[in-house]
């Protein structure tokens, strides 16, 4: 069974910065099938998106409206992911979920935490 250890939200001032981080256990057959790791938020109200992915070979993409301020970062054969979040903005405040894709046979599963919850308030 798949599971997921979120951890590093909080409540933080505008300006400031969040690690969050994220270790995944349970990945059926070998560690590195794991191919993809990602953090999605959601705020209230509102759609489930994208903030940062990164494949197995190092690609990262990021969503528009954090590019320059988060950075996405992994260890797969670990099977963590980290966030790192600076200059946040109240427009950041969500539940931010951590996910994975993991090959099995012949097809990519993905998989999500439970998430953390990021509150940028004064």
């Amino acid at each position: 069974q798949v599971e997921f250890a979120e951890s590093g939200g909080g409540v933080v001032r505008p300006g400031g910065s969040v690690r969050l981080h994220c270790t995944v256990s349970g990945v059926p057959g070998r560690i590195n099938n794991i191919s993809a790791m990602a953090w999605y938020r959601q705020a209230p109200g509102k759609k489930r998106e994208s903030v940062a992915s990164i494949s197995r070979d190092g690609i990262r993409l990021y969503h528009s409206a954090v590019k320059g301020r988060f950075t996405i970062s992994s260890d797969m054969d670990k099977s963590t992911v980290d966030l790192q979040m600076n200059s946040l903005q109240s427009e950041d405040t969500a539940v931010y979920i951590c996910y994975c894709d993991i090959i099995e046979g012949s097809r990519r599963v993905g998989y999500w935490g439970q998430g953390t919850q990021v509150t940028v308030s004064t």
